[in-house]
């Protein structure tokens, strides 16, 4: 980037990186209302948590929106999100006869201190309903405390958690549930992992630890941003959605990856001298300025 933006903050991707990932409808529209949309969210995090190897240690879904704590594993956390919020749409657009995007046009999604407030997290994500007036108590339905309490296993990754409460099952549980009684106020500041933390992680696994930014990867969070399949990229098609969404992935490739201009055209499917113009052009990059800002930073945190 150019001028006198910020330096881009050092993209931190490793396996055991946490996350709180949160998810909202469209305009705040209620995409679970139903028990039914519910079940659904979690049968399709559950299917892709079988197939990318990743943790879930609390989750909570509520009406028009959702949480959720995630331990990567070797798959990014882009793609793991990539997959479920699209799946989810296409089952939510086809069971409801309708078409377009249901959630904001990205998760938000907060690289975590996980040795300090693993336990704050849980307790705050699984507090949601009763913060929001739903519940009285944590017994939410749709939220992984009642796995805590009855040992459940669905999606949630419970033993190394109740392992912290005690060796004997039915006394961790009971210490778990002590402990969602103690009062407690979390701040986002306070388990943010802020610029020198991500110095210090980078410092400390090694940098050849810290995956390199991807032209795939590029092409995968820009298509999370615009909500858009990738068979509708490479279609052909010049619609003012895909070509700012052709534009911020040729930028973005060239700023963060170096990927040759030949790599780009073959990947969105069009000509070297397409790529050569979209760079060219000062105009792309006062177009899409805000939208490439975006991309680029859920880049370096997921």
């Amino acid at each position: 980037m150019s001028g006198d933006k910020m330096p881009r903050k050092p993209r931190v991707y490793y396996e055991g990186a946490l996350y709180h990932v949160m998810v909202r409808g469209n305009n705040g529209e209620k995409v679970f209302e139903s028990e039914k949309e519910k079940q659904e969210y979690t049968n399709i995090i559950k299917g892709y948590k079988d197939r990318y190897h990743f943790k879930i240690y609390a989750y909570c879904i509520m009406d028009n929106h959702a949480h959720l704590l995630i331990e990567v594993g070797k798959i990014p956390l882009s793609k793991i999100m990539q997959g479920i919020q699209q799946v989810f749409t296409q089952r939510y657009n086809k069971r409801h006869s309708r078409t377009g995007h249901i959630f904001q046009q990205r998760y938000k999604s907060i690289l975590c201190q996980k040795d300090a407030y693993l336990l704050s997290l849980i307790k705050y994500i699984h507090l949601n309903p009763v913060k929001a007036k739903m519940t009285k108590t944590p017994n939410y339905k749709w939220s992984s405390h009642n796995e805590y309490i009855k040992y459940e296993h669905n999606i949630a990754d419970i033993e190394f958690i109740l392992s912290m409460f005690g060796t004997i099952k039915k006394e961790a549980i009971k210490e778990y549930k002590k402990y969602m009684e103690i009062e407690e106020k979390l701040k986002e500041e306070d388990y943010k992992v802020n610029d020198e933390e991500i110095e210090e992680i980078i410092d400390g696994i090694g940098k050849d630890e810290i995956k390199k930014v991807t032209l795939e990867e590029v092409i995968t969070e820009t298509l999370a941003y615009f909500q858009i399949e990738r068979k509708e990229l490479e279609s052909g098609k010049r619609t003012k959605n895909l070509s700012d969404a052709r534009k911020a992935i040729v930028l973005l490739s060239k700023e963060l990856t170096g990927a040759s201009n030949k790599s780009i055209s073959t990947a969105l499917r069009i000509s070297e001298s397409g790529v050569s113009k979209i760079l060219s052009r000062e105009k792309n990059e006062r177009e899409i300025r805000e939208v490439r800002e975006k991309i680029s930073l859920s880049i370096c945190q997921a």
